[in-house]
């Protein structure tokens, strides 16, 4: 009797495990780190397993698409950082750490946090191993550039600030899209702290008068000639198709117009994919982890029609 290959448990999509990074185009790497001080929410730290959990159902897809994404790709899962939830100074510097040893093996990552804190030493690690200058393209409910929000220096509030002042990347070329953060009377709201730093915002009011096609436009004209850093936090979806999401938001993207969007990137230069902000203890019926790993999936596409 015939037996099936024996495939690895507990990795995105059931791929190699390891270290050994030889031959890897797209490397994954779980950040479990969260600041640990939302009031109400705790539990992004848990994400990167539960996404692997739930990418397994969505790998059964990857068969009919005619191509061997995971096999062109060499596509590794060498685990999770060691980082230590709400630890700034200890987990930071073994995120970077993490990051710059894909980047030296000349993968692109592809990681899950945690919350939107982890993208800031992930930033850090590619302002020094890329090797040429790169934007950012942000989807999210909020901007991650709060102003005294937390009483401390570094929290998943104010990223985009930092990445600004330490000069990890130009504003004026990176983009923030789907906030629901809104002005009132006038006042410019913390959409105009962004806007203030030079990012590009395009709200989710000013989307949906856009349309998908034109936003789509939008970005494939501004990346056209730089390579992109794509941070997706899955609260840019509505909480109706994403409700295991640190903050959810109503009034968000659906499922079908974010991956019409991935979809509509494809052929830009994607440096790096960071997905992040899942919430297990939240995500009670696995809809958020199994959209983050389709989210993974259209990542994996883009990475590979550059090939």
């Amino acid at each position: 009797m015939e037996t099936s290959p024996v495939k690895p448990v507990g990795t995105l999509f059931g791929v190699k495990a390891g270290r050994d990074l030889t031959g890897s185009l797209v490397t994954v790497l779980g950040v479990p780190f969260d600041m640990g001080y939302h009031p109400t929410r705790i539990g992004a730290r848990s994400g990167p397993s539960h996404v692997r959990t739930h990418s397994a159902l969505v790998a059964e897809h990857l068969d009919g698409f005619g191509v061997d994404l995971l096999g062109t790709l060499g596509v590794v899962d060498m685990g999770d950082a060691e980082v230590l939830p709400g630890n700034v100074d200890e987990s930071f510097g073994a995120i970077e750490q993490a990051v710059s040893t894909i980047l030296a093996a000349g993968a692109t990552p592809l990681t899950f946090g945690g919350d939107g804190a982890v993208t800031l030493p992930q930033l850090r690690a590619l302002k020094k191993g890329l090797g040429r200058e790169f934007a950012v393209l942000h989807f999210d409910a909020h901007t991650d550039a709060y102003e005294g929000v937390y009483p401390y220096e570094y929290n998943n509030a104010n990223t985009f600030i930092h990445a600004v002042t330490e000069g990890l990347i130009d504003p004026t070329a990176s983009l923030h899209v789907g906030m629901r953060d809104t002005e009132y009377q006038g006042h410019p709201g913390i959409i105009g702290v962004a806007r203030d730093l030079g990012y590009e915002v395009i709200t989710m009011d000013e989307l949906v008068v856009m349309g998908v096609p034109a936003l789509v436009e939008r970005i494939r004209a501004k990346f056209a000639d730089i390579p992109i850093y794509l941070c997706w936090d899955m609260d840019v979806f509505d909480p109706s198709v994403s409700p295991g999401v640190v903050t959810p938001s109503w009034g968000g993207i659906t499922a079908r117009e974010g991956l019409s969007i991935l979809r509509g990137m494809r052929g830009l230069d994607f440096v790096s994919f960071d997905i992040n902000t899942v919430s297990p203890p939240h995500d009670i019926m696995g809809t958020t982890g199994s959209l983050a790993a389709q989210v993974a999936m259209e990542c994996l596409f883009l990475r590979h029609a550059t090939l």
